[in-house]
């Protein structure tokens, strides 16, 4: 902790930094604005905190959302008033729907000015209230430690999300003396016996069950036991959306992602189910397919929903079991459960297993790159805890498809479909693992929406591989435009910059490729580069998703 002023205590700013000390954080994403000078400068004295510095809130604010989703501590944004507070919203956004603990910090304008509409005014709990957890503006320097000891806890207890902290300026120039907080107190909720009996019964009784996994702050042994368990129950075990370093792909229990796209198979046999174990996961609606592979609200399959959040439980889908539970922990209980002797579904795992392979086999496709096996590569060439990041677009669907996960605390996904988040995910994963290979993938829309965090990168001398596929347009509504909209495709053309120059500015190597064959070479040189690396890989307009061509597409508008 930091030494008191010669009048016996602190300013506002050094308490606030006093208090994310105390709270462990590491890393403080943000852009630099007067409305919090006071804070900056404490920031500089505070040698356990790094002081990232960004180009845009938003790539901020997703930054810090990333560093949450692999640390499982809150991530830390602060940014200023005004437009720098709103372009927070889209990383904010998803830290919300991504249920991720995130506090984000604003400089306010004075007290003094508050409520005139001063310079950059605005009234936070009415901006962020809808997608907050809890917005609260500090009035006395002496609330900072219990402020921000609730917006910790508040962030990270029940069904985790964002927590808006707003400092007016004039409040973190002010000295006060008050004692500091200790850190969060962390909750455990684990499933009680009763619960385990009732799951127990339940899966013993079922003939087709499906355990649908998800959630974040897996570690080895929690990741082991849910392991283990699929093993000894020989139970299958898919994905959901966008949490699918959850459970090993090579292993023959795993039968596939639950989002967009998905294997037909494990579609129809998700729907077939008599049970559904929703381990960590909202079951949200690309899950469920627009809330169509579960009926809403009582589902046909009987269901077991496991969620921290217990506002969640039933929220959409009438549980047959709900447990309060943390999904790591109710892993942790799984070895106390006992299977039958033959559990009459072993057929079916081994035939959605087998599904999921040849789903996730490269096949022919138009034009000089095939995606699918650059994919594949990509999975081979790649460490086994190589952090995987992606914001949103058609081009993500080849990675989930055939990139194969095998280890835990690897994929970097929005599931609220953000575009722009591969890049600050990135940031932050390199960050956190500088000792780890971090891979950014990319489509050349989404890579727009956020590549003024290029020099980010640079700044912070970090090492990552940026993958960039170019078709020229925006696939995936150029996409819905040719099924919903046939004949009329405009405004979905991209007039792309020079990526590799693009690149090259910001001070990163680039290369591009146009050839299959090229990718792998490509790739390894840039995992050999000390410094970070731009691929660029130009796609053919025909290959549009990795479930049908430009032409089928138009082919089946017609019929």
């Amino acid at each position: 902790m930091s030494s008191p002023n010669p009048s016996g205590g602190r300013s506002g700013g050094r308490i606030l930094v006093d208090a994310l000390a105390a709270q462990k954080v590491k890393h403080v994403f943000c852009v630099p604005g007067e409305s919090y000078l006071a804070a900056l400068d404490a920031l500089q004295d505070a040698p356990g905190i790094r002081t990232v510095v960004c180009r845009q809130e938003g790539g901020a604010a997703m930054m810090a959302e990333a560093s949450a989703k692999l640390t499982g501590q809150p991530g830390v944004c602060f940014v200023t008033r005004g437009p720098g507070a709103t372009n927070a919203a889209s990383g904010i956004h998803v830290s919300a729907q991504d249920s991720t603990p995130v506090v984000l910090l604003i400089g306010q304008v004075s007290r003094d000015t508050l409520c005139r509409e001063a310079f950059q005014e605005i009234d936070y709990s009415l901006f962020y209230g809808p997608i907050a957890k809890h917005v609260e503006q500090v009035h006395d320097a002496t609330r900072l430690p219990e402020v921000m000891s609730r917006a910790f806890h508040t962030a990270c207890n029940g069904r985790p999300g964002p927590v808006v902290v707003v400092l007016p300026e004039d409040m973190l120039e002010e000295c006060a003396k008050v004692e500091d907080l200790p850190a969060r107190q962390a909750l455990k909720l684990s499933p009680n016996a009763a619960d385990m009996a009732r799951f127990t019964e339940l899966l013993s009784q079922a003939k087709r069950p499906i355990l649908l996994a998800g959630g974040r702050n897996w570690d080895a042994s929690s990741r082991a036991a849910l392991h283990e368990f699929a093993a000894r129950w020989q139970l299958p075990v898919a994905a959901a959306w966008r949490n699918q370093d959850v459970f090993d792909h090579t292993d023959p229990h795993y039968i596939g992602d639950v989002g967009i796209g998905i294997d037909p198979a494990l579609s129809d046999a998700l729907m077939n189910a008599d049970l559904v174990i929703a381990l960590g996961i909202r079951l949200g609606e690309v899950t469920t397919q627009h809330y169509y592979r579960l009926k809403v609200p009582m589902p046909d399959q009987q269901l077991v929903h496991i969620y921290p959040g217990a506002e969640e439980l039933g929220r959409v889908y009438y549980p047959t079991l709900a447990i309060t539970a943390q999904a790591p922990a109710f892993a942790l209980a799984l070895p106390e459960i006992a299977p039958p002797a033959a559990p009459p579904w072993v057929q079916e795992t081994v035939r959605l297993h087998q599904s999921y392979l040849e789903w996730s086999t490269p096949a022919e496709a138009p034009g000089d790159v095939n995606l699918a096996s650059v994919v594949c590569e990509l999975s081979e060439m790649v460490d086994n805890d190589a952090i995987i990041c992606n914001g949103a677009g058609n081009n993500t669907g080849w990675l989930h498809r055939f990139f194969r996960f095998r280890e835990g605390g690897r994929q970097l996904a929005s599931t609220s479909g953000s575009m722009g988040y591969g890049i600050p995910a990135a940031i932050a994963a390199a960050l956190e693992h500088p000792d780890r290979q971090v891979i950014a993938m990319t489509g050349d829309g989404d890579i727009q929406m956020t590549s003024q965090e290029l020099a980010t990168i640079t700044q912070e001398g970090l090492s990552i591989v940026v993958i960039v596929v170019n078709n020229a347009m925006l696939g995936t509504i150029r996409m819905h435009q040719e099924i919903h909209f046939p004949g009329r495709t405009e405004n979905t053309d991209l007039l792309n910059p020079d990526f590799l120059t693009l690149a090259n500015a910001y001070g990163l190597s680039a290369e591009r490729v146009t050839l299959t064959a090229d990718f792998g070479p490509a790739l390894r040189r840039a995992l050999d580069a000390s410094g970070s690396t731009l691929i660029e890989l130009v796609t053919d307009a025909q290959a549009i998703a990795h479930t049908m061509t430009l032409s089928e597409i138009r082919a089946r508008a017609k019929s």
